[in-house]
């Protein structure tokens, strides 16, 4: 059984304009998750003939807030043209509204039910939003110890017991691992648990956020489980290349993440 792999335009080949990232990747024969599309020419990266399976599906508000879950519906809907011209699979969706650097807008440390509540009523709305246009919105799980303090409700057991009260085809989760390994660990037995809710994985290793092979998750195995799990959809490399943002450096990034998901 094989994945679908993709890669990060907005991680890799920083020395490149998007678009020249983008046809890169395509041409390794990787498809490509984009972060925030605003401004760009969305006409010429379908040109590239890449295969989007990701994008940022909101751009304001927080999920679980009562005061701004309108806003996220309000720009996913703004952005459903954009996912459609792209051919984009996934918008991506958080628990709290990220800022400057991924840093919460609105820090909070605990959670309550009202945002438990609000997060449910909000996926459920995305959830028809998403059916209406063919399109699945993917709650991501984040780590709170260093990337993203201060987001309630960002832990993978979190995201993952918000989808399933959902339960519905049009959202799922962005199982991200590298912020799970961060925050939970445990990854193999959280990868088979989560498969039925699973849209995407992305993956980086730990320490750094580098490509996998770097640091000290074992990815084979966990390649291992998601096939014997009957996993065969997208896994996205979200991490930086180890050896910086040159073309050199990226492509042996792309290999290595390949590597790690090839069957032995």
């Amino acid at each position: 059984m094989s994945f679908r792999l993709a890669v990060c335009a907005e991680m890799v080949y920083g020395e490149l304009p998007l678009i020249d990232r983008i046809r890169r990747i395509h041409d390794q024969g990787f498809e490509v998750e984009l972060w925030d599309t605003r401004g760009q020419d969305i006409p010429a990266l379908a040109a590239t003939g890449a295969t989007f399976s990701s994008m940022s599906g909101y751009f304001g508000g927080s999920v679980i807030d009562p005061a701004t879950a309108h806003e996220v519906l309000a720009s996913a809907e703004k952005l459903i043209p954009t996912a459609l011209e792209l051919g984009v699979e996934r918008m991506v969706v958080h628990p709290g509204e990220l800022g400057e650097g991924g840093r919460a807008v609105r820090p909070l440390q605990r959670s309550t039910g009202e945002m438990w509540l609000t997060g449910l009523r909000t996926l459920e709305q995305l959830a028809e939003l998403g059916q209406r246009h063919g399109i699945v919105f993917a709650l991501e799980n984040l780590n709170t110890i260093l990337d993203h303090p201060g987001i309630p409700l960002a832990r993978a057991k979190d995201t993952h017991a918000l989808v399933e009260a959902v339960n519905h085809p049009n959202v799922k989760m962005m199982l991200d691992l590298y912020h799970a390994q961060l925050g939970e660990g445990n990854l193999i037995e959280l990868v088979r648990s989560a498969q039925p809710f699973t849209g995407e994985i992305q993956v980086a290793d730990v320490p750094g956020r580098f490509e996998p092979g770097t640091g000290e998750i074992n990815y084979p195995a966990i390649a291992k489980a998601l096939r014997d799990a009957g996993y065969a959809g997208v896994i996205g490399m979200e991490a930086n290349a180890i050896g910086g943002q040159g073309i050199q450096a990226g492509d042996a990034a792309l290999a290595a993440f390949r590597a790690a998901f090839s069957p032995n």
